[in-house]
């Protein structure tokens, strides 16, 4: 009996996306004014959100900025 090839590929493709996305689990949040933190972009490694923090305070000096650890994110397929 033939097996469907395509499931089992488009089951891989979405595990391996998910597991790429979870690669970044270091973020820069933006503090909003109403308490709300808004992700300005993600990184592998905390040395590289603290880098990349340091230029955004450079170039936008009146907003406020944090490196948070995301471990738990939406996207993530248990």
């Amino acid at each position: 009996m033939p097996q469907n090839t395509e499931y089992k590929a488009n089951q891989n493709e979405n595990h391996a996306i998910a597991y790429k996305e979870r690669l970044n689990s270091w973020a820069i949040a933006r503090l909003q004014p109403d308490a709300q933190r808004e992700i300005v972009a993600r990184f592998r490694s905390r040395s590289d959100a603290d880098g990349y923090m340091q230029r955004l305070r450079q170039m936008i000096p009146d907003a406020s900025f944090m490196v948070v650890f995301d471990c738990q994110r939406e996207e993530v397929v248990a």
